[in-house]
C-alpha cells in the first residue's frame, strides 16, 4: 500500500511539475510571438525615417542585426533612425521621453496583453531612468541597448530571420 501511495505521489509530483513547465513554456513563446510583432510593426515606419533622415547602408545593417545579442551598436544615427521611428508612433514626447500610455497601447495593439504590455513599458522606463546621456539620438541608442539586453535575458529575443521575412511579406509591390 505505501508503494503504491508513493507511486501515486510521485506521478502527481510529476504532472504537477509538467503543468508548471507547460506555464513557462506557454508564457515564453508568446512573448517571442509578440516581439517578432511588434518589432514587425515598429519597422513599418522604417522606410519613412530613411528617406527623411537619407539613412546609409551601414545604418541599416544595424538594423538587420538589432536583434543579435553578439552585434554592437555604436552609431548615432542608428539611434537618430530609432526615435525617428518612435516619433512616428507617437511613442516618445516631444522631450524624447517615452509616452507610457502610446506605448502600452502600441504593445496592446500587436498582441500583448494588458500585463505584458505593462512589463513591457516598465523595462524600457527603467533603460530610459538609467541613461543619463544629453544627446538625444546617444541617448535613444543606449535606451534600445538596454532593453534589448532586458529582452535576451528574458530569451524573448525573436530571430532576425524571422522578422525579416515577416517584413518582406508586408511589403507590397511598386
Amino acid at each position: 500500500m505505501l508503494e503504491f501511495k508513493m507511486a501515486a505521489a510521485t506521478k502527481w509530483w510529476t504532472l504537477v511539475a509538467a503543468f508548471i513547465l507547460s506555464l513557462c513554456v506557454n508564457r515564453a513563446t508568446p512573448s517571442v510571438e509578440i516581439m517578432k510583432k511588434l518589432t514587425t510593426g515598429f519597422a513599418t515606419a522604417l522606410d519613412n525615417c530613411k528617406t527623411e533622415l537619407n539613412v546609409q547602408e551601414n545604418i541599416m545593417q544595424d538594423f538587420y542585426n538589432f536583434w543579435r545579442e553578439d552585434y554592437e551598436l555604436l552609431n548615432r544615427d542608428t539611434g537618430c533612425v530609432i526615435m525617428c521611428m518612435a516619433l512616428k508612433f507617437d511613442l516618445i514626447d516631444e522631450d524624447a521621453k517615452l509616452h507610457h500610455k502610446n506605448a502600452h497601447e502600441f504593445a496592446k495593439t500587436h498582441g500583448a496583453d494588458d500585463d505584458l504590455a505593462k512589463q513591457l513599458v516598465t523595462m524600457i522606463h527603467e533603460c530610459e531612468k538609467t541613461i543619463t546621456e544629453a544627446d538625444d539620438c546617444i541617448r535613444t541608442l543606449e535606451i534600445a541597448k538596454c532593453f534589448r539586453t532586458k529582452i535576451h535575458g528574458l530569451k524573448w529575443a525573436p530571430s532576425m530571420e524571422t522578422v525579416l521575412e515577416e517584413v518582406m511579406t508586408e511589403v507590397k509591390p511598386s
